[in-house]
């Protein structure tokens, strides 16, 4: 009797155990099919992505050398030691070029850049020109103390040029003179100011472009591409002159070899004539130069944001 009573109890009470496995089913069956919808939509209607246009100017004139370098931390090591002798040297060859055939000769020139360059760019990058010097710092390439110390190597570097040529032509009798530019007219000074101008912005912007091509796979390129812009900077600058203002060896386009060419040998009957001259001579070929070598280097970092090379 008690076994009857307790099956009787027991149906009297059914389990709710099936019902709640049903509506979990049921549940996960529903989420399943709004994932479904939602995985659906949205292969159908993609979201739009919106990017922001990025400025190609943004780090234009951030720092491209050493962070770290400056007049405390460059004489740490002797690499700028090597630096300094590179830039000594080639500008010591450069002016050893430039005062044996004059600047009328620029396939000469170009052969003579081009084995220079080779010679030394590992060294220091091969400024040899202080107009490239002060491009490179204007864009932040160099550091000021480095870009200071190159200015100093190379002015001394063109004085031994100067030397070593003038001790030969002393050594054969002076049968032979040293080519000298010709004095400034001021009538056309502004005619030779654009010369100076336009060429070293050709050299500048050469020069730019090369540092894409600085490694020592592309030592052959680098050089060429140096060599081309001081070339056709040459070229530019004699046919001006030449067919234009009729005139020969005003111009140099750098201002290391310009103070042995121009400035040192300066003559005038009083001291008020030889400041004159000395001012004109130093605004033409010196300071110009530097302008217009970072104007050059500008118009090349411009146009490589603006094709965003890399």
């Amino acid at each position: 009797m008690a076994n009857t009573k307790s099956k009787k109890t027991s149906s009297k009470k059914p389990s709710t155990k099936p019902k709640a496995a049903e509506k979990s089913a049921k549940t996960v069956k529903t989420e399943a099919a709004a994932t479904k919808k939602v995985a659906t939509t949205a292969k159908v209607a993609p979201a739009v992505v919106t990017t922001k246009k990025q400025n190609p100017f943004k780090g234009f004139f951030a720092r491209k050398c050493d962070p770290n370098e400056n007049i405390l931390t460059i004489f740490k090591g002797h690499r700028i030691w090597g630096a300094i002798l590179g830039e000594l040297i080639g500008t010591m060859l450069l002016s050893i070029v430039l005062l044996t055939l004059g600047a009328y000769q620029p396939l000469y020139i170009m052969f003579a850049m081009v084995g220079i360059t080779m010679a030394v760019y590992a060294i220091s990058g091969a400024h040899v020109n202080p107009a490239v010097t002060v491009g490179m710092m204007a864009s932040r390439r160099v550091s000021a103390i480095r870009g200071i110390l190159y200015i100093v190597a190379q002015v001394i570097g063109a004085w031994l040029g100067l030397m070593i040529v003038n001790a030969f032509r002393v050594a054969g009798g002076e049968a032979y003179d040293i080519p000298e530019m010709t004095a400034i007219d001021v009538e056309k000074l502004a005619p030779i100011i654009f010369v100076e101008l336009i060429g070293a912005a050709i050299i500048g912007f050469f020069f730019a472009r090369a540092q894409h091509y600085r490694s020592p796979k592309g030592a052959f390129t680098y050089a060429a591409m140096i060599a081309g812009g001081v070339t056709i900077a040459f070229i530019f600058a004699i046919v001006i002159t030449s067919n234009y203002l009729s005139m020969s060896n005003v111009f140099m386009m750098n201002p290391a070899i310009a103070i042995m060419y121009q400035i040192f040998p300066s003559a005038a009957d009083n001291f008020g004539a030889l400041m004159g001259d000395i001012a004109l001579a130093v605004l033409t070929y010196i300071i110009i130069p530097m302008i217009g070598s970072v104007i050059g280097f500008f118009l090349a970092d411009a146009s490589s944001a603006l094709a965003d090379e890399a």
